[in-house]
């Protein structure tokens, strides 16, 4: 037979098949889930789903607090004194000073180490990691074949 032969020969078959009923437990459980869903309250629903009322107070509510979050901020000075901002973070500063000052002595080091070493060590490192990077896949790739598609 010719595969287009095959497929009708299929479909035949297939189409004079008898339709399989639905098992009897299955319009009730159904049933179950619409009722279920549609006890849901709207507030635990999407925003879709609010009532139109809902929304339109919803959206008046966050506009007056929107707009009484402007006039309140409208009211605080609108420069910064650099003096009281400084003495603000001062704790903040003390603490990071230190931190700052370690992490620029490592930098140093690890640039004093790049310079002194050859370019080809540097290609060299690249090639091991790319080489592993790999290896890694072809047995991630084998321990897959082997332990998954043999079942």
């Amino acid at each position: 037979m010719s595969p287009d032969e095959l497929e009708k020969y299929i479909d035949r078959m297939l189409h004079s098949l008898p339709d399989m009923r639905a098992p009897r437990t299955l319009e009730a459980r159904v049933r179950a889930a619409i009722e279920a869903r549609a006890a849901i309250p709207w507030w635990h629903k999407s925003w879709s789903n609010w009532p139109q009322s809902v929304r339109a107070f919803f959206i008046l509510i966050c506009g007056a607090a929107a707009v009484l979050l402007v006039a309140a901020g409208a009211g605080l000075p609108t420069t910064v004194d650099g003096a009281q901002l400084g003495h603000v973070f001062a704790p903040v500063a003390a603490f990071t000073r230190p931190l700052v000052g370690l992490g620029r002595g490592l930098g140093d080091i690890i640039a004093a180490v790049a310079r002194s070493l050859p370019v080809w060590w540097l290609y060299g490192a690249a090639a091991i990691v790319v080489s592993l990077y790999v290896m890694l896949v072809g047995v991630g790739a084998a321990a897959y074949r082997t332990l998954w598609t043999s079942r």
